[in-house]
């Protein structure tokens, strides 16, 4: 019996929802794909036509949500990556990588969380972002080609959007999924020896796929 009655606590327990409720502050660790849909301007003046791309990028993710109300959450998130820009065509696509960058987009997002105390709990959200390049870098094929070089990537503010489902794994961890878009704006400046300064207007607009545990604190 006493047996019987510990595993009963113990599955009552399992069955226990880690619910979201007002005041409560939820912390997630995800890991997450960071996936540019870039549209890009022509690299100018020397490279009319020639356009870049920008590659996948994946890392840990932290973020923390305070919920002000049962279903009202603020969401804020924080990771860092880093990306290369690449030729397509032409004299810079036959250089490849063209300049590398470190991605800063701390996302600030107000979230709806639909069924507060159902284990599992969809939500969606909308919020901006000011996004910071740093550590920029040319690449040893873009200097060999044009001589010493320096970049320079313009900060970005922008809009963001998600959607995702947290999935209770006890009363206090659970499962997380979760997809968001976010606007992101650069101009990158390439000031090099031998071809001058070059601009190419990139709009990156990724989107961030992310997987992870969260807690109930």
């Amino acid at each position: 019996m006493g047996a019987a009655a510990i595993m009963a606590m113990g599955a009552g327990a399992l069955a226990t929802p880690a619910m979201a409720k007002e005041g409560d502050v939820l912390i997630r660790l995800r890991g997450i794909m960071v996936a540019p849909n870039e549209k890009s301007g022509s690299i100018l003046p020397a490279f009319p036509g020639e356009k870049a791309s920008v590659d996948n990028a994946v890392t840990p993710e932290v973020d923390v949500t305070y919920m002000a109300t049962d279903n009202i959450g603020f969401e804020l998130i924080a990771a860092t990556t880093k990306h290369s820009a690449s030729g397509r065509t032409g004299t810079t696509g036959s250089l490849g990588k063209l300049a590398s960058t470190w991605v800063l987009p701390p996302t600030l997002t107000a979230q709806y969380h639909f069924l507060p105390e159902a284990r599992v709990r969809p939500y969606v959200g909308a919020g901006v972002n000011y996004t910071l390049f740093y550590n920029e870098k040319p690449s040893g094929a873009l200097e060999g080609a044009v001589g010493d070089t320096k970049v320079h990537m313009s900060d970005s503010f922008g809009w963001a959007a998600q959607a995702g489902v947290d999935i209770d794994i006890n009363d206090k961890m659970f499962l997380n999924l979760d997809v968001k878009y976010i606007d992101i704006d650069t101009t990158a400046r390439l000031s090099t020896t031998a071809a001058g300064v070059q601009k190419v207007r990139i709009n990156l607009d990724p989107l961030v796929f992310g997987v992870g545990i969260g807690f109930r604190l």
